[in-house]
């Protein structure tokens, strides 16, 4: 049973007024075997003289508890309990605490993560430390603001490369000794052990890596150039924004197996999701994706590294910060100068619609009580909200402000901790505007704006006014007090409390009169808005523009609506805008049309069908069909409604395949390609293509696109277990592993479902990736009848999972074991039901709101179409 202990953070903040922590002495033997690793720790640490007397904690969570000394003297390790060691009556002064413990290895991804490669049997090692996940490894008094110098010493088997924060040197018979830390939080403490497969350079004196497993060499190979020199220019550029230099002794970047996140900013060692290493085809939009993940991931050795959150409700601080300044930094420094056009389509989407779920919360939140709560937040208000509001102050600011605010700041905390005050008092330094009230109406406020154009047009001039509403408000949580005459409270609906001023830009776009499907720019006005719900009439002379776009250029966090001439220039001319970052911003506007039940989902289709033919950027075309797919096909028309919207789709994605057969665009086509796969109501042309090993005119047949057209193939019943077995064969990777269980999952048999359900629910084999594979697969609106079994007993079975598997498990049932293709009153009241009364792990909790609050959302919009 998962060990669901929290610390509070009162608990912390008692603690650090208590104790100044010094140095980490840590031994790991990774040699031990296959289900446990050694850990001896040796934690170094002073008792303030105000505060002798006192008792305190420290954490961990072991496999055996072996032996524990205070000063010399022996604890009793059944003193332990969940995970915290008491550690009673300190006197004032300095101590040393000994543990030494067997800790378990983990295949969720948490902790030290084991992973044997099924390509070579080769095996590998690393940790992932966030939030309490340290106390799987070593000992700590794990809070972020008692930061440590960290001496580590590791023994791996030999022929393995020992990866760790500080450069780590070889001593032989596989002990490796890592340079001791600068000061740094627990959760940052990393270390990677295998045989990794490395390119090694320097950069302005300072060693540089990339590793990756063996298996992997040659893709690894392949790009390191691309992935150094994105390095390089980002590294150089940040030099030329901060004052501070680099704060660590090397860079190393590891790309690791089974990563639950994106990346993790150790510092000096990051790692990776290794699917980052390219196996098979991929666009340039994925490889500006990497270059952003790298560059996000170099801004926290800064913010989040060097100064440090003194407490999880700071979060935002870390990753709205590393979020900008790696889509901004990679703007500016590399060949991916249109960045912000994908973080519109994608980033922003996602921190649009977490923000009218009823678990929003502000950028900022004032309420993390505890771990549990912290964990929570990292989410699309925490990363694109934020980083979209640094946007907006950055507009409203002037970069160079913000930037000498930055600098302050830096300097003010370095190798120290901080908090929201301290980084508003930052800013505030170098300006004379009122950062505090941006901040209010900014970061402490849920929801979000919809800005909406009223233009009037006379003779000879024109007129508009802007609406500005703030959100309707969000559901509150049930509250058992408020139920009477048995009827039992849900929620109430409560006021977000107004707007929050903008500075936006406002494009006016005319008919090129040479060309009608092409809109010509008239001209942009910048305008400030006040947090109220209606502006002053501006007047401007001549005619009309045939299109008024709000928050032109996306400088703002704001959903925008178009009057009614400026719908209709949308529906025939949307494709004729001549910037893709203006194009993104209307694509965005008829999204959030369609989710709030203003425009029909059969209307964004339609311009999807109209448009997407001509469109040239790859993040538009790939955000496009993800949503006309994912959501509108497959969630918000009804099961009668779709194979029109499979058809459309179909012949959209083959247009864009007839388009692009001069080779000219392959990041299009392969778009197209892919979706033509996952659309196709028919086996007959993917399987001609699975069975030729290519689609005609190209591309061939990667990997990555022979387990598409099979798991899509599965789905429709033209497959079976021995065309899955020898795929496997022929690819016996990692990959090729998630791609089997993904196709057997999908197969249209009941005992096939009822072995993926059985491996997902009931065994706990199945690593973190594995599970996820298997989800992917299971749920298929083509199969609805044949699981509708299995709908209710989610609700059962991933409670009982994450109480046994923990978090990152939990995650992972509510992200992709939900049956999200069952859009359907009975699913929500059974979930609802859950909700109210299952004793669910916080984790598991929020994912099931977040998804009854999407189908809910999905049962209105189909009400409207």
């Amino acid at each position: 049973m998962f060990c669901m202990s929290v610390l509070t953070r009162d608990e912390a903040q008692t603690r650090a007024r208590l104790l100044d922590v010094h140095r980490y002495t840590i031994e790991l033997d990774l040699t031990t075997g296959e289900d446990t690793f050694d850990s001896r720790t040796v934690i170094a640490f002073t008792v303030r003289g105000d505060q002798a007397g006192t008792d305190t904690f420290v954490e961990l969570k072991p496999a055996e508890l072996r032996s524990v000394t205070l000063d010399g003297h022996p604890l009793d390790p059944e003193h332990l309990v969940e995970n915290r060691l008491p550690l009673p009556g300190l006197t004032a002064g300095e101590h040393e605490l000994r543990v030494d413990a067997s800790m378990r290895y983990s295949r969720t991804g948490e902790g030290m993560h084991r992973f044997t490669d099924p390509t070579d049997g080769e095996t590998y090692l690393y940790t992932q430390l966030f939030m309490e996940d340290v106390q799987r490894v070593f000992a700590a008094f794990d809070q972020p603001d008692l930061k440590a110098v960290f001496d580590l010493t590791v023994t791996a088997p030999e022929g393995w490369t020992v990866l760790a924060n500080g450069i780590t040197e070889h001593l032989g018979e596989g002990r490796w000794q890592a340079a001791p830390t600068p000061l740094i939080s627990t959760y940052l403490v990393a270390v990677a052990a295998g045989p990794w497969h490395s390119v090694r350079t320097e950069h302005r004196g300072l060693p540089f890596g990339i590793h990756c497993r063996r298996s992997l060499a040659p893709h690894l190979d392949a790009d390191a150039d691309e992935i150094l020199d994105i390095t390089r220019q980002c590294y150089d550029r940040y030099h030329e924004k901060f004052e501070e230099p680099y704060p660590f002794d090397s860079y190393d970047q590891a790309f690791v197996p089974e990563f639950n996140a994106g990346a993790m900013e150790n510092p000096g060692l990051v790692t990776f999701r290794d699917e980052f290493i390219y196996r098979s085809a991929v666009t340039d939009t994925e490889r500006q994706t990497r270059g952003m993940v790298i560059a996000h991931e170099m801004a926290h050795m800064w913010f989040g590294d060097l100064v440090t959150l003194q407490w999880w409700d700071d979060i935002w601080l870390n990753e709205s910060f590393a979020e900008y300044m790696g889509y901004q930094t990679l703007t500016e420094a590399t060949r991916f100068t249109d960045t912000w056009t994908d973080f519109g389509v994608v980033r922003k989407a996602w921190g649009y619609d977490a923000d009218q779920r009823p678990s929003t919360h502000p950028v900022a939140p004032e309420n993390v009580d505890d771990t549990a709560s912290a964990l929570l937040n990292f989410d699309g208000i925490s990363y694109a909200k934020g980083a979209s509001a640094l946007r907006q102050l950055v507009a409203w600011l002037g970069e160079k402000d913000f930037l000498a605010g930055i600098n302050t700041h830096f300097a003010r905390h370095k190798f120290g901790n901080a908090t929201l005050a301290d980084f508003i008092d930052s800013l505030a330094s170098g300006t004379e505007r009122d950062v505090h009230a941006w901040a209010d109406a900014w970061l402490r406020t849920t929801g979000v704006d919809t800005l909406t154009p009223e233009v009037d047009a006379g003779d000879g001039h024109w007129s508009y006014t802007i609406r500005h509403e703030g959100s309707p408000g969000v559901l509150s949580k049930r509250d058992p007090s408020l139920d009477h005459d048995g009827l039992t409270h849900l929620s109430t609906l409560v006021s977000t409390g107004g707007t929050r001023p903008h500075r936006i830009t406002i494009g006016l776009y005319d008919h090129d009169l040479h060309d009608a499907s092409r809109l010509i720019l008239r001209g942009r006005i910048e305008k400030d808005l006040a947090a109220t719900p209606n502006g002053s009439i501006t007047s401007t002379m001549g005619p009309r523009p045939a299109l008024v776009v709000l928050n032109d250029g996306d400088f703002t966090y704001a959903k925008i609506r178009f009057d009614a001439e400026s719908l209709e220039t949308v529906r025939t001319s949307l494709s004729g805008l001549p910037e893709p970052l203006t194009r993104a911003v209307v694509w965005n506007a008829l999204r959030d049309a369609v989710r709030d039940g203003q425009l029909p989902a059969s209307a964004y289709l339609d311009a999807a069908r109209a448009h997407l033919p001509h469109e040239t950027d790859l993040a538009l075309v790939q955000g496009v069909l993800a949503f006309a797919s994912a959501q509108v096909t497959d969630r918000y028309l009804t099961p009668e409604a779709r194979p029109v919207a499979l058809a459309t789709l179909t012949a959209l994605c083959r247009d864009l395949i007839r388009r692009t057969e001069d080779g000219s665009n392959p990041g299009l086509r392969l778009i197209a390609v892919r979706h033509f796969i996952d659309v196709a109501a028919h086996p007959d042309t993917i399987a001609a293509w699975l069975a030729e090993g290519t689609v005609p005119g190209g591309p061939e047949l990667d990997p990555e696109l022979r387990w598409r057209v099979l798991a899509r193939l599965a789905v429709l019943g033209a497959t079976d277990e021995s065309a899955i077995a020898a795929e496997l064969e022929r690819d016996p990777s990692a990959t090729g592993q998630e791609g089997a269980a993904r196709c057997r999952a999908a197969l249209p048999d009941p005992e096939a479902k009822r072995a993926a359900w059985d491996a997902m629910f009931t065994t706990d084999d199945l690593s973190n990736y594995l599970f996820t594979a298997t989800a992917q697969g299971f749920w298929q609106p083509e199969q609805a009848d044949l699981v509708s079994e299995y709908v209710p007993r989610f609700y059962e079975d991933a409670v009982a999972l994450a109480a046994r598997r923990g978090p990152a498990m939990a995650d992972a049932a509510g992200r992709w074991a939900f049956p999200t293709h069952a859009v359907d009153p009975e699913t929500l009241r059974l979930g609802e039901e859950c909700l109210r009364d299952a004793d669910l792990i916080p984790s598991l909790r929020r994912k099931l709101a977040d998804q009854l609050d999407d189908l809910g959302r999905a049962l209105r919009v189909r009400g409207v179409e």
